[in-house]
């Protein structure tokens, strides 16, 4: 674990030094352009996030191993984080270039679905009391909210936006400069180490979680017992 922190530490170290000292300034956006880089890498570790809490909820339902649970619910919580900074970034960059924060582009549009779609995913968690019918639920919520996924990548695609499609690897005027790309592949790989970083730590706060309501459950019924 030691090993991967400090791997993630100069891996996020490298990013910073790359956006602001060797990635050239954007022709049209200049500086600002900059923020690109931590927008896509957290929009790219949002997906992640939550095709895992899909697999982990399916994974829970067909073997009712409660570790598959505990990745589904750690990866939720961390991909509502990424996706709020998807957000601001977002935001902090329309207001440079469209001159607005929001707009109702389908890409920002399923980009806010998806986050209210897994606030309510952990809220769902912590409405429902009984543990078994909790996590049944919740593993169904997160395998038909991951369907948003798809439809938030392609939505630059299928119709007319003011959010442009991928330009990483387009050919001419359109495509990244190679400096540029080359910081863009370290960022999203310094944010995909915290991100691992991050699911590990909070999948083992997880299972003291589980222990806690063990243990407060265990409680409970000893005093029905005695009141018996």
């Amino acid at each position: 674990m030691k090993a991967v922190l400090a791997l993630t530490l100069l891996a996020i170290g490298a990013s910073q030094y790359m956006i602001f000292g060797y990635a050239p300034e954007h022709r049209v956006q200049g500086n600002l352009q900059r923020v690109f880089y931590a927008h896509v890498s957290t929009a790219l570790i949002s997906y992640i996030a939550f095709i895992i809490v899909a697999i982990g909820g399916g994974m829970y339902l067909a073997r009712r191993n409660v570790l598959w649970d505990r990745i589904a619910r750690a990866s939720a919580l961390i991909g509502v984080v990424f996706t709020t900074i998807v957000l601001a970034t977002g935001c902090i960059w329309g207001i440079g270039i469209w001159g607005a924060c929001w707009t109702w582009d389908p890409r920002l549009t399923t980009t806010l679905v998806l986050w209210f779609i897994y606030v309510g995913y952990l809220m769902l968690r912590d409405y429902i009391d009984e543990r078994e019918r909790k996590r049944r639920v919740a593993a169904v919520v997160g395998i038909a909210g991951a369907v948003i996924v798809p439809i938030n990548y392609l939505s630059v695609y299928w119709w007319r936006t003011l959010h442009p499609p991928s330009t990483l690897i387009s050919g001419g005027s359109g495509g990244l400069e190679p400096p540029m790309l080359q910081t863009l592949i370290v960022s999203a790989f310094a944010f995909l180490l915290l991100f691992g970083v991050l699911i590990r730590l909070q999948a083992r706060l997880e299972r003291l979680s589980d222990s806690v309501e063990d243990l407060r459950m265990a409680a409970m019924k000893r005093e029905m017992e005695m009141e018996a």
